[in-house]
């Protein structure tokens, strides 16, 4: 009896001793964080999407655009350049997930993020033109090109300022309730 005991103690012992990994408690990853891990994920995925769509001809723009003002060699044309610069362009996306974070966080609705999205393209392929020597101009470029770039732009920052401005908001009504 004694023995039953003294293994009971020791069980209670261990459900309190906050040493041991079971009891450890993950720390919640910071706002700044999730806005990081939004920006990169979503910037790979919609790159990723973009280089499909530009492998099944929808699209004369692939995700290579970005090294093509760097002279580097012919692999930046192919598989292993779009992936480097999915990559990079994951990394630039996280500049950008933030700077949505700064400025439009509190806004809750899809819309904001339609016209984010769409204001991106509008930078890349109006004003970011010249820096991008095989990037005809916008009246040069296919309807198919168009289209398919304004949506994957548009859902892009649809997925990061929904996901971002959720987050933000979804916070700050948990602390309202505490």
């Amino acid at each position: 009896m004694a023995d039953h005991k003294k293994t009971e103690e020791e069980h209670n012992s261990e459900k309190d001793n906050p040493n041991l990994e079971q009891n450890k408690k993950e720390q919640p990853i910071s706002q700044i964080g999730k806005v990081i891990v939004i920006g990169f994920v979503g910037g790979v995925f919609w790159s990723l999407l973009a280089y499909l769509a530009s492998i099944l001809n929808f699209t004369e723009v692939s995700p290579n655009l970005l090294l093509q003002p760097i002279a580097l060699g012919d692999w930046k044309e192919g598989p292993i350049g779009n992936f480097i610069s999915i990559v990079l362009i994951g990394i630039i996306s996280i500049g950008v997930a933030l700077v949505y974070y700064a400025i439009l966080k509190r806004f809750t609705s899809m819309w904001v993020g339609i016209v984010f999205g769409a204001l991106l393209w509008g930078l890349v392929f109006f004003l970011l033109n010249p820096i991008f020597p095989n990037l005809k101009t916008v009246f040069e470029l296919s309807r198919a090109t168009i289209l398919t770039t304004v949506c994957l732009y548009v859902l892009y920052g649809v997925f990061v300022g929904y996901s971002i401005s959720f987050d933000y908001n979804e916070l700050n009504t948990s602390q309202d309730h505490k």
